[in-house]
């Protein structure tokens, strides 16, 4: 359901009808059921009067400034779509989406650094508040928010599995049937501390795949996730018995391809001011793309 909104300095403006404004109670239902702000935050912007009816229309003040201490890389992010609410960064494989050791902090090489440059550059006083992750190795979209309340609302979709990844993969031999979907929970390997498997006491984990072209020893598959498990493609894909190929984690082949040959292709997400599906659609890396021609 669309929403109109426009922005006024650092405050947000909704018509969201006379009958939502006249009405404390109403207007707080709005608020919560189609906004999706959650009650915490409601009753912390009434106490600092950050919500306001004046005539048909309702003002949150959502746009104040808000910096963080992460510092910017020298280059900025590939920006695959931006506005007020939202921001998605293109990831190039072997770049990490935050920094998770002093190391690389001090490197500046993360793709939060990256976000950061361009909220510098573009003089947006932002913090960098990323919605989920990608493997260190595998390229695409990572979806960012820019205020407390459209990370909250987007947090809250990420939960309902509302957020739409998809993703295509290039894997070894040709998966049998040729669109399936797989059910199989998975969990710590105790064995290699950074690797995952199927176990019966892990956690809830579903793929969708579907074969889009095949050769003698490769396939194209594009895959789709209901929950978000750590390296769930990767663990699925071994598991069905044609890892990806450069996975070298999970059986793959390295010898062709020096990563997992995995990119996150789209994303899809409910606009957190405008109830609206966004879709944005990353480009395919040149390494990606040559190792298809072989397929």
């Amino acid at each position: 359901m669309h929403r109109h909104w426009r922005r006024q300095g650092e405050w947000v403006e909704f018509t969201p009808g006379r009958s939502v404004i006249e009405s404390e109670q109403a207007m707080s239902a709005w608020l919560t059921d189609t906004l999706r702000m959650p009650q915490k935050m409601l009753r912390l912007m009434l106490q600092r009067e950050e919500i306001r009816a004046a005539g048909d229309r309702l003002r949150l003040k959502i746009f104040t400034p808000d910096t963080d201490s992460l510092e910017a890389a020298d280059a900025p992010a590939d920006v695959l779509y931006e506005d007020d609410a939202c921001l998605v960064a293109f990831k190039p494989a072997g770049m990490p989406v935050h920094a998770t050791t002093p190391e690389q902090d001090r490197q500046k090489n993360s793709l939060a650094h990256a976000v950061a440059c361009h909220y510098a550059w573009t003089g947006q006083e932002v913090r960098v508040r990323h919605i989920h992750r990608l493997d260190v190795d595998t390229s695409g979209s990572v979806l960012y928010a820019k205020q407390a309340f459209t990370h909250a609302v987007l947090d809250e979709a990420m939960r309902r599995k509302e957020i739409q990844r998809h993703y295509a993969a290039i894997v070894q031999g040709q998966p049998n049937p040729k669109r399936g979907v797989i059910d199989a929970p998975i969990g710590k390997d105790r064995h290699h501390p950074s690797r995952r498997r199927v176990s019966p006491s892990g956690d809830h984990a579903i793929t969708h795949y579907e074969v889009v072209e095949s050769g003698p020893q490769l396939s194209l598959v594009r895959l789709s996730l209901e929950t978000g498990r750590t390296h769930q493609i990767r663990v699925h894909m071994s598991y069905k018995g044609h890892p990806l190929l450069g996975d070298t984690l999970y059986g793959g082949d390295d010898s062709g391809f020096p990563r997992q040959a995995l990119h996150g292709e789209s994303l899809r997400f409910l606009h957190p001011l405008s109830g609206e599906w966004v879709q944005v659609d990353a480009p395919w890396p040149e390494d990606m793309s040559r190792l298809r021609q072989k397929i």
